[in-house]
């Protein structure tokens, strides 16, 4: 199995405090693998040991598969919070300065501006450009040299509902027709959704768990929530009742079962003729994002 980015145990320290604790994550060829985390979880000071903005502390990382890092770090292009572009130069001058810049061929220049959606920009400045045209722009220029992979932070962060289409359209559009395989930062979690592949969830530093999207979907569908007098009692009688039901129990005893139970009338009716007080049934909708959360937060 080809993977574009392998760490084991990636480490940085600043002042006593692990920013990034251990980090050990793997990122296939082809995904568009989301990084989940608050904001100060330490999603940028990770992407910065990546690509060689910061040293760190201990651990090692593998890139595109290549032992030399740096040799590797050539065929990465990234965006780092906001682009650096130069305000007073068009977006076809921005570009052919960092070709220049990268000794990167400059026939490419059309075509990335087509990919980006900017070819129709012409002699506007880009400090005339729109947030998101400033983001496109941004993204134009990690494209620069034909990266295999493509490391985005917060890519849509402070974007109206239209920009953040327009990123997440082109996002798709980089992996599926040419087949770049993209990590993207971001703490805005319903759009990395729409998205995303696989994802890795960092709190505190700490990389808390790496899930496909097949993966979360199983994991996020409807609950029912059983609270009765004998929580055990009931779970054998429930069992019974719904033989493939995955059972699991909350902090106060409730009883979860992480489907929706079609006909709550039979089973409350079969409880209570086994003498089990039934205290409340509900269903809950589980999300993406509240799973998130509650994985950031420990839960």
């Amino acid at each position: 199995m080809d993977y574009v980015l392998q760490t084991n145990e990636l480490t940085k320290n600043y002042g006593g405090i692990n920013v990034v604790d251990k980090v050990s994550l793997n990122i296939k060829k082809g995904e568009i693998y989301g990084f989940v985390g608050k904001n100060g979880a330490g999603k940028t000071t990770f992407i910065r040991l990546i690509l060689g903005l910061a040293e760190a502390t201990s651990g090692s990382f593998k890139l595109l598969g290549d032992d030399n890092v740096q040799n590797a770090r050539k065929k990465t292009g990234s965006l780092i919070e906001s682009p650096s572009l130069y305000t007073n130069m068009t977006a076809y001058e921005n570009l052919d300065l960092y070709c220049t810049m990268l000794n990167a061929d400059k026939k490419s220049i059309d075509e990335i501006l087509k990919v980006v959606g900017l070819s129709d920009t012409g002699k506007k400045k880009a400090k005339d450009f729109s947030l998101g045209m400033k983001q496109r722009l941004g993204i134009a220029m990690a494209l620069v040299g034909d990266p295999e992979f493509i490391i985005l932070d917060e890519p849509i962060n402070g974007l109206d509902p239209t920009g953040i289409i327009e990123i997440r359209e082109l996002i798709l559009n980089l992996k599926n027709n040419y087949g770049k395989t993209i990590f993207i930062s971001s703490h805005i979690l319903g759009e990395l959704e729409k998205i995303a592949t696989c994802y890795g969830i960092i709190s505190r530093g700490k990389l808390i768990e790496e899930i496909t999207a097949e993966e979360l979907a199983e994991k996020c569908g409807t609950q029912t929530i059983v609270q009765t007098d004998n929580p055990q009692k009931a779970t054998e009688i429930i069992s019974s009742m719904l033989k493939n039901a995955n059972i699991s129990f909350a902090t106060d005893g409730a009883i979860i079962l992480d489907n929706k139970v079609e006909n709550i009338g039979e089973l409350t009716n079969k409880l209570f003729q086994s003498g089990i007080v039934v205290k409340g049934i509900s269903t809950q909708e589980n999300s993406a994002e509240s799973y998130f959360v509650k994985k950031m937060e420990g839960m």
